[in-house]
Order: structure tokens, then sequence, then C-alpha cells
């Protein structure tokens, strides 16, 4: 089983935030709830959604700190992974230029799409974190 723990950018009571593998949306994340028997977000507790929002609202001035996105999408999608959690998404207008790197939003616009065919080589993951982390 992979160890997501390198991925961790913040910890919560309630949730964590997770940089994603696939940054074909730079600044993507996962927002993962802690707690074990949850599927779907209508059952979150009153206490978890406080917090999922307050994350949210930090976790967009971040994002709009590091990055300069112009735009954000939140996915609580459930379909392949049966568990509480979301996807943040920053969306951007104009291509970007990380770590020599060229981010273009294809579908600027529109729904997103992940790009299964996009890598992000471990040390820009790592460095795309840490500029989230710094700005948290």
């Amino acid at each position: 089983m992979k160890d997501y723990s390198i991925y961790e950018i913040k910890n919560y009571p309630y949730w964590g935030i997770f940089i994603h593998e696939n940054q074909s949306y730079l600044g993507r994340c996962v927002v993962w709830c802690k707690r074990k028997d949850v599927l779907d977000l209508a059952d979150a507790t009153s206490e978890e959604q406080l917090e999922l929002f307050v994350i949210l609202k930090e976790l967009r001035s971040a994002s709009t700190k590091a990055f300069a996105p112009d735009w954000f999408n939140y996915a609580f999608l459930g379909n392949e992974t049966r568990h509480l959690h979301g996807h943040f998404i920053p969306r951007y207008k104009e291509a970007k230029e990380f770590e020599g790197i060229i981010f273009t939003d294809e579908r600027w616009g529109h729904n997103y799409k992940t790009d299964y065919e996009f890598v992000t080589p471990e040390p820009v993951l790592q460095k795309i974190k840490k500029a989230i982390q710094e700005n948290l």
C-alpha cells in the first residue's frame, strides 16, 4: 500500500489536505475526511462541515497567493474512492509556468477532466506542496 503521508500538506482535527499526485491542474489537492465510516458529503457531522469550509477558504487563499488561479472547482464525487473526500481544483485562463513546467488548463470554462497522461516529477510535486504550505 502506498504511503500518502508524503503528500500531506496540513492536518486538521477532522480533515487532512494532501497534494494530488496529478498536477494537470496546478495546485490540485485532495481534502480527506479522517472519519473512517463516512462515504457521502451529506453524512458529514456539523463539526466536519464547519471545519471543511474553513479549510476550503484557507486553501483558496493559499493557492491564490502561491499560483494566482482565476477560479476554483470543488468536487465531491466518490466514484472511484468510496470515502468522503473532495478535490480542490484551481483553474487558469492562461498557461502557468512553475519550476520549468507549463501548466495549461485546456478545459477552462468547462468541467475539469483529469489528464491521466500528465506526469508531475516528484521534486516539482514537493515544491508545489511547499508553496501551498507556506501560504496556509
